[in-house]
């Protein structure tokens, strides 16, 4: 059986609709406990992330570079 590492190696060096739609399928397979209407405005709001970034209207920063812009505002 392969390690988290390797799993996670295997699956960043997939295309990026692939990992899209790995990623709807284990969030898909978590069990929610929360309020219906709570869900579906998360949902609301991911897809619509999702489509600005498709679409080019925002910017993304590698993870990376987001931790370290983080770690600097937090003094780190």
């Amino acid at each position: 059986m392969r390690s988290i590492k390797q799993l996670t190696e295997e699956i960043l060096s997939l295309p990026s609709a692939s990992r899209v739609l790995l990623a709807e399928k284990i969030i898909e397979s978590l069990e929610f406990d929360t309020d219906p209407t709570i869900q579906a405005a998360w949902t609301t709001e991911a897809k619509s992330r999702r489509d600005e970034v498709r679409s080019g209207s925002v910017q993304t920063v590698p993870g990376d570079e987001a931790l370290a812009q983080v770690r600097q505002l937090l003094g780190q």
